[in-house]
C-alpha cells in the first residue's frame, strides 16, 4: 500500500479483458491467493463466478464477505456489502465487475464508486473490467458488435489505476472455451457464438484492448522521459512526423505517412506545418483547414508550430514528440542552388541524429521557384531596409565623394564603402550586404580608380585592391550576419534561462499556480493561460478565459488529469521544451497541493488517534466508577446475610439507578460523538417550539429548579430537530448546573437577531480563561470550572456537533461579573434555507 499521510490510500490493480471469459476473474483470484499465501490479509468483497466450476474453486479458502441483500420492486438482489468491507478493513479486497450498476438502495450508484470508497479508506483493491465497458469506447464497441453497453465506467477511473494487466486470449481459443461450455451454459452457447462471440468481433475487441493499453504504456514512458530529462528518441513505438508546406505535394506526403504507419501496426503519424515567426500566415486558411480535415480522415493528427528556421522547427517538434521517422518532400530547387545553400531536407538529414529521415519524391519536385531562403533572425521589414540601403547607399556615397574630391583618396574611399557594407549587414543581413559589396566594388572601380569612368584598371595593385575589397566585404558581411544571429540566439537563451530561474525560484519559495500561469503568459506573449482537467473544467486561470482545450492555441499535458493551455498565438517549436518545463513545474505545484492535503488528512488522523487514546483513558476510569457503584448496590441488596431496612434498600436502589443513568449518559455521548465525527448525523429540521423543548430537556436534569427560563415571544419557534435540540440544551444546561456553585442560579434567555434566534445559557461560576474557552468544545477536555473525574468531557463537544448539524452555532463568552455564557444561535422558523 502507498502511504498518503497518516491514512493509507489503497493501490488499485485492474485486470482488463477484451471479452467475457478471457480469465479476468480467475487471474484476480489467483493474485489474491498468491498474496494470501505471502501473509497478506485478503478478502473476497465480491466475485461473480457465473457458474464456472474452476472459477469457484479458485476462491479456495479466501475469506468471503457476505453480500448485502437489497429489496427492489418485489425482488431480492445481492450486492457487495460496502459497509461490511470497510468495517472488516482488510489489506486487499477482491472486487469483480468494476462497471457494474448497483441496485437502487445500495448506497452508491456504481460499483466503481464503491471501489473509490475502499481506496480512500486505505484498502488495496484488485478488480476486473472489459474493454467494452470503458465510457470513451462505448460508440466504437457498438459499431463493432451492434450492442450498446449500458454499464460503463469513466476512463479516468481505470487510467488512474496503479497497475493495469491485460487478461488476453486469442479469439479462436475463446470460442473453443465457449463451445466447451466453460463460459456460458449449454443453452446460451449457440446464440453467443453466432452473435457477440463471432471471431471478427473478438479480434476487433482484442485489438481495441491492446491499443488502449499501449496508449497507457506510452503515457507512462513520456512521463518517465520528462521526469528524467531524456531528450533522445526511444523507438518504443513508431511515430512518424510528416512536414507539409501547403503545396500540392502535401497530400502525397500525408498519404505516404499514413501507409507507412498502417504497415507498421500500432504506429501513429503527425502532420506538421511550420509557419513564419512574424505571425504572417503563408498558407491560405481554407487550404490549411482542408489539410487538417484530410489528416484526421486518414487517422493522423495535424499540428502547427512557429519557426523562422523550418528545419530546426521540424526537428524540435519531432524530438519533443519522440518521433522515430520524419517525412519531407523532395526539394523544388535546382542542384546548383542546393549546393550553394542546403535546403530543408539536407539540413534535417544532417541534424536528425537517431531519427530516420525519408525524402519523398513528388510531381512538384525540381520545379524552380524564385524563393530565397531568408535570414531566420531578421524581420521582413529589416531585410527590405537592407536591400534599399544596398542599392541606394553606394550611389549616395559616390555622389558625396565626387563633390568633395579634395578631402579624400582611394584608401579612404574604399574604407567608407566598406563601412557601408558593414552597416548593410547589420541592418539587413547577409544577402543585402553581398549586393552592397558588389555594387560598391563597381562604383569604386568606375568613379574612383584610374582610369576613371571605365571598367578597366590601369594599375595591377589597384585591381588587386578592388578584388580584395570585394572578398573582405563578403567575409565581413558573413561575420556580422552570423554575429547578429548568435546575438538573437543568446538573447533567446537568456530569456529561457531567466524563465527557468523564475520557475525554480517559485518552487523554492512556494509560488502558487496562478503566479506560474501569469509568468507563462508574460514569457510567451499570451493573452491567457489555464489549467484544465480531462473533463474540460477550469481549475486555475489567468488573463483571457479559455473555453476548453480545443479553444486553446497551445496546450501541453501536466499530468494524467490536467493540461496547461494558453491562448494568444501559436508557439514556436523551439519553445516547446520551455513550455514543457512550465508544465513540469505546474505538476510539482499540483503535487505540493496534494501533499498539503495529505498533511491535513494526517493531522486529522493524528487528532483521531489522540481522541482514541483519550477515550480509552477516560473510559478506564469513568466507566469503572458507575459500574462499581451499580455492582456494589446490587451485590449488597442480594446479600442475604444482611437485613436491610426499607430506607437502606431505597438508598441502594437509588445509587444503582444513579450509576446506570451515568452509564447511559456516557454511552449516549460516546455514540453521538462517533456519529458526528463520521458525518452520520442527519437532522430532521422542522418548526420546533423552543420553550417546550427546553422545558422537556430541563425535566431530566438534577437541580433544574435553579434554572430561570426567560424567552420572549419572538423566539418561540425555531427551525431545528426537536430531539437534537433537546440533547443540546440538556448537555449545556447540565454543564452549567453541575459546575456552577450550588447557591447560584442559571438563566436562559433569548432574542431575535436578523432572522435568527440567539439563546443564552448564563451561569455565574468561576469561569474559564479566555484563551482556553475554545478548548471547552474539544472532546475529552476538562478545563477551568470543570473538576476532574466528572464525565469524559464529551457533553459540550456533542452539543456543538449537533448544533452545527442543524445549521446553527454554539459559542462561549464571559458572563459580566464572572462565569460563562453559552450562546446558541439557530434560524427562526420560516427563515431556514
Amino acid at each position: 500500500m502507498q502511504t498518503e499521510g497518516g491514512r493509507q490510500r489503497g493501490i488499485l490493480r485492474v485486470y482488463l479483458g477484451a471479452a467475457p471469459g478471457v480469465g479476468k476473474t480467475f487471474a484476480m483470484l489467483d493474485e489474491g491467493q498468491r498474496r494470501a499465501a505471502r501473509g497478506t490479509d485478503v478478502v473476497v468483497a465480491y466475485v461473480e463466478t457465473h457458474g464456472r466450476p474452476r472459477t469457484a474453486e479458485q476462491v479456495g479458502d479466501l475469506e468471503v464477505i457476505p453480500r448485502q441483500v437489497v429489496e427492489y420492486r418485489g425482488t431480492t438482489q445481492e450486492e457487495m456489502d460496502l459497509d461490511a468491507v470497510l468495517a472488516r478493513h482488510p489489506e486487499v479486497a477482491l472486487v469483480d465487475e468494476l462497471a457494474h450498476t448497483n441496485v437502487p438502495g445500495s448506497g452508491n450508484e456504481k460499483r466503481w464508486q464503491d471501489v473509490e470508497a475502499l481506496l480512500e479508506a486505505g484498502i488495496c483493491v484488485i478488480t476486473t473490467v472489459n474493454i467494452q465497458h470503458l465510457e470513451s469506447l462505448n460508440d466504437v464497441v457498438e459499431s463493432i458488435t451492434g450492442v450498446r453497453q449500458q454499464e460503463t465506467v469513466p476512463d479516468k477511473v481505470v487510467r488512474q489505476a496503479d497497475a493495469i494487466e491485460l487478461a488476453d486470449m486469442s479469439p479462436q481459443a475463446l470460442r473453443r472455451r465457449m463451445a466447451h461450455g466453460n463460459i456460458y451454459g449449454p443453452d446460451k452457447v449457440d446464440a453467443a457464438l453466432s452473435q457477440f462471440f463471432r471471431e471478427g468481433n473478438l479480434t476487433a475487441l482484442r485489438e481495441l484492448a491492446l491499443l488502449w493499453l499501449a496508449d497507457r504504456v506510452d503515457e507512462g514512458l513520456d512521463r518517465y522521459r520528462d521526469q528524467h530529462g531524456i531528450d533522445t528518441t526511444w523507438a518504443a513505438r513508431e511515430r512518424i512526423v510528416v512536414a507539409v508546406s501547403g503545396g500540392p505535394e502535401s497530400e502525397v506526403l500525408m498519404r505516404r505517412a499514413s501507409r507507412i504507419a498502417s504497415r507498421i501496426g500500432g504506429g501513429e503519424w503527425l502532420a506538421l506545418y511550420v509557419t513564419r515567426g512574424d505571425g504572417l500566415v503563408h498558407m491560405d486558411p481554407a487550404r490549411l483547414h482542408r489539410l487538417h480535415s484530410i489528416t484526421e480522415d486518414m487517422g493522423g493528427t495535424f499540428h502547427t508550430v512557429v519557426g523562422d528556421d523550418t528545419a530546426a522547427a521540424i526537428l524540435d517538434f519531432a524530438k519533443a514528440e519522440n518521433a522515430t521517422q520524419v517525412l519531407i518532400g523532395a526539394s523544388r530547387r535546382g542542384r546548383l542552388s542546393t549546393l550553394a545553400n542546403p535546403g530543408i531536407g539536407e539540413v534535417v538529414i544532417a541534424d536528425s541524429g537517431d531519427i530516420d529521415v525519408h525524402i519523398v519524391t513528388h510531381d512538384e519536385a525540381r520545379r524552380k521557384h524564385g524563393n530565397i531562403r531568408s535570414s531566420p533572425d531578421l524581420s521582413k521589414r529589416r531585410r527590405r531596409y537592407g536591400y534599399l540601403i544596398g542599392v541606394l547607399g553606394p550611389a549616395v556615397l559616390a555622389t558625396l565623394l565626387i563633390v568633395t574630391p579634395d578631402f579624400h583618396g582611394l584608401p579612404t574611399e574604399a574604407m567608407l564603402f566598406m563601412a557601408l557594407v558593414v552597416a548593410t549587414a547589420i541592418i539587413g543581413g547577409f544577402r543585402p550586404a553581398i549586393l552592397t559589396s558588389f555594387l560598391s566594388g563597381f562604383v569604386l572601380n568606375f568613379f574612383f580608380t584610374p582610369p576613371l569612368h571605365r571598367l578597366t584598371v590601369a594599375s595591377g595593385e589597384n585591381a588587386f585592391a578592388l578584388v580584395l575589397f570585394v572578398i573582405v566585404a563578403v567575409a565581413v558581411s558573413s561575420v556580422v550576419d552570423l554575429a547578429a544571429r548568435r546575438t538573437a540566439q543568446a538573447e533567446k537563451a537568456t530569456a529561457e534561462a531567466d524563465a527557468l530561474t523564475v520557475l525554480s525560484h517559485s518552487l523554492l519559495h512556494a509560488g502558487d499556480m496562478r503566479t506560474l500561469l501569469a509568468s507563462a503568459c508574460e514569457l510567451f506573449g499570451m493573452r491567457g493561460a489555464a489549467i484544465i482537467d480531462a473533463e474540460g473544467q477550469i481549475r486555475f486561470e489567468v488573463g483571457d478565459p479559455i473555453a476548453g482545450l480545443d479553444a486553446a492555441d497551445v496546450s501541453v499535458k501536466v499530468d494524467e488529469e490536467t493540461s496547461l493551455a494558453l491562448t494568444g498565438r501559436s508557439l514556436a517549436a523551439a519553445d516547446q521544451r520551455l513550455l514543457k518545463a512550465y508544465a513540469a513545474h505546474a505538476s510539482v505545484l499540483a503535487e505540493r497541493r496534494r501533499a498539503a492535503k495529505e498533511r491535513n488528512e494526517r493531522r486529522v488522523l493524528e487528532e483521531t488517534d489522540r481522541t482514541r487514546t483519550a477515550l480509552l483513558a477516560a473510559v478506564s476510569h469513568d466507566l469503572r466508577t458507575p459500574l462499581a457503584a451499580v455492582k456494589a448496590a446490587v451485590g449488597s441488596l442480594r446479600n442475604r446475610d444482611i437485613a436491610w431496612s426499607p430506607e437502606d434498600q431505597q438508598e441502594l436502589l437509588a445509587s444503582a439507578e444513579d450509576g446506570a443513568d451515568r452509564l447511559n449518559d456516557l454511552v449516549t455521548n460516546l455514540l453521538d460523538m462517533s456519529r458526528i465525527q463520521m458525518g452520520a448525523v442527519k437532522p430532521y429540521v422542522d418548526e420546533v417550539d423552543l420553550e417546550a423543548t427546553i422545558e422537556h430537556a430541563l425535566s431530566s436534569l438534577p437541580g433544574w429548579e435553579r434554572v430561570d427560563l426567560v424567552l420572549p415571544s419572538d423566539v418561540s419557534l425555531v427551525a431545528a430537530d426537536a430531539g437534537l435540540l433537546e440533547r443540546v440544551m440538556a448537555n449545556v444546561v447540565g454543564n452549567a448546573l453541575t459546575y456552577a456553585p450550588a447557591e447560584t442560579r442559571v438563566t436562559i434567555d433569548g432574542s431575535a437577531v436578523g432572522g435568527r434566534a440567539v439563546i443564552r445559557i448564563i451561569d455565574t461560576g468561576p469561569g474559564v480563561p479566555p484563551e482556553e474557552q475554545d478548548r471547552l468544545f474539544e472532546p475529552f477536555q476538562r478545563l477551568g470550572d470543570v473538576p476532574r473525574g466528572e464525565g469524559v468531557g464529551l457533553g459540550l463537544a456533542v452539543a456543538r456537533g449537533l448544533t452545527e448539524a442543524m445549521g446553527g452555532t454554539l459559542t462561549v463568552e464571559d458572563t459580566p461579573g464572572g462565569g460563562l455564557t453559552f450562546v446558541l444561535d439557530l434560524p427562526l422558523a420560516g427563515e431556514a434555507t
